[in-house]
């Protein structure tokens, strides 16, 4: 997955992998992580939160736009893409999710993408690594 702009933060959580999974492919959680106001826009093929799955997100003044899961093996991993409506270019998020020894879980999340603008990749990686850093822990315990 080729992009020039990457945001990675990693997490630990005391709850065991299918807690923290539950909580971080139901759309609406995603909110006060992200620092953005999230609905869902589509359910996915098979499954709620599955592949196909579809979130609206608005953050700050900037148009909305739509992330679509991409890949959902539960308990493990959860991959988006921006599917419609955003300036950046090569939009995706990768969730891997691995159980500790002491039954808790570690995130390891990644997102990648390009802007059109020069420097808008970088600034937009800036805010998003601050938001996430800052918000990741209140998703679970």
């Amino acid at each position: 997955m080729p992009t020039p702009q990457r945001v990675h933060v990693t997490h630990t959580y005391r709850s065991d992998p299918a807690t923290v999974f539950a909580k971080l492919s139901e759309h609406e959680n995603l909110g006060p992580v992200l620092g953005a106001k999230i609905d869902r826009v589509k359910d996915g093929d098979t499954s709620r939160n599955g592949v196909g799955s579809t979130r609206s997100l608005k953050i700050g003044p900037l148009p909305a736009f739509h992330e679509t899961t991409t890949v959902s093996e539960p308990n493990t991993l959860i991959e988006y893409a921006i599917s419609q409506g955003s300036p950046l270019k090569g939009h995706w998020g990768r969730q891997v999710l691995t159980q500790t020894t002491d039954g808790g879980t570690l995130l390891d999340y990644t997102i990648g993408f390009d802007a059109p603008v020069p420097g808008l990749a970088a600034l937009v990686g800036k805010i998003l690594q601050k938001n996430i850093a800052k918000g990741i822990g209140r998703l679970a315990p």
